[in-house]
């Protein structure tokens, strides 16, 4: 997790920090429903390429929104979960997403 010190001072500024970009998002939006394995993810994320999921997912394992689960299995079975911080984050997901079916349904 980040420090104080090292987060912007506006509380929205700290947010887009924390899930700001396209994937992380949408990596967000999946595991809302369930725990997803990486190669779930990269099929249902049609366009990330293996780098960005897997530098996105550190990101948030860093920042205490996802958990990585191993279940030391041969062969692995690794599983990506929100944490109890990351569920935190579901009303931000669930307004964005309020907002995009009304805009889609707004223009033409």
């Amino acid at each position: 997790m980040k420090h104080k010190d090292e987060l912007p001072e506006c509380p929205v500024a700290t947010a887009v920090s924390l899930i700001g970009g396209k994937w992380k998002l949408l990596i967000l939006r999946n595991l809302r429903l369930h725990p997803w394995r990486f190669n779930q993810l990269q099929k249902d994320l049609d366009g990330i390429s293996q780098k960005v999921l897997t530098d996105s997912l550190r990101q948030l394992i860093d920042d205490g929104i996802v958990a990585r689960k191993d279940y030391m299995e041969n062969p692995p079975h690794v599983e990506y979960e929100l944490t109890a911080l990351g569920e935190q984050m579901l009303p931000v997901i669930t307004a964005l997403e309020q907002f995009g079916t009304y805009y889609r349904s707004i223009i033409r």
